[in-house]
């Protein structure tokens, strides 16, 4: 009995082996397959609007410098999100595709650059460079998003919120609220960003002539008048 024991052990030996190999082999082969089944990364397409903004002739040439701290957005729009609103009271993303900073990010950029490159003002700053600017420009982004209302292609609707304050006495100087609203000339991602992009320089051209004009105003009016 004992040499029958030992051959049957000997004889088990390899086929215990054999199938714990092939137990082996199909969880892996589960596992590769469940790896397979895992969604892909979609690739997303990045846009960066670079409005051109012609000077105006009509703009003051000014001497005071201005601050222009990062515009306010609430969190829909302070996104790199693409937004549409398919319909009254729908809002979505287009999938795929996104800008290259948060919206705020995007106006802020553009006035600074434009009020920069207009040639009207000596000094244009962020908060917190260090500059002493007598007005400061308040800016809330309402809305920056494309828009079906009845038509086959949307409409880009910039709407910006503007305050120009005056430093010292924290007096507001003026208020108004600037709006684009630019057909897109397809629906494509590609031509509504670039709708974007002359609804931002539209925006920009207006906010920089309404504060070098108000500015400009503000200041001769404080101005000792001659006799």
């Amino acid at each position: 009995m004992s040499t029958f024991r030992t051959r049957t052990l000997r004889t088990c030996r390899p086929r215990m082996r054999a199938l714990a190999l092939t137990l082996l082999l199909g969880a892996l082969s589960a596992t590769l397959a469940g790896c397979s089944l895992l969604p892909e990364k979609q690739p997303i397409a990045l846009y960066a609007p670079q409005p051109r903004v012609e000077t105006d002739a009509a703009w003051p040439r000014v001497d005071w410098q201005l601050l222009i701290p990062r515009p306010y957005a609430d969190a829909t729009v302070d996104s790199e999100r693409i937004l549409v609103r398919p319909q009254p009271g729908e809002l979505q993303v287009y999938k795929g595709a996104a800008w290259t900073q948060a919206a705020p990010d995007l106006v802020h950029d553009a006035l600074l650059r434009a009020f920069a490159d207009s040639g009207r003002i000596p000094g244009v700053a962020r908060r917190g460079e260090g500059v002493n600017a007598q007005y400061e420009l308040l800016l809330d982004l309402r809305r920056f998003e494309s828009e079906y209302a009845g038509g086959a292609a949307p409409t880009v609707r910039i709407e910006l919120g503007a305050r120009l304050v005056h430093n010292a006495e924290n007096r507001v100087v003026a208020a108004r609220t600037l709006v684009a609203n630019v057909p897109a000339d397809g629906t494509s991602v590609e031509a509504i960003a670039r709708a974007f992009e002359r609804g931002l320089g539209e925006t920009t051209a207006d906010a920089i002539g309404w504060t070098l004009s108000e500015g400009e105003r503000d200041r001769v009016s404080r101005e000792p008048r001659k006799r």
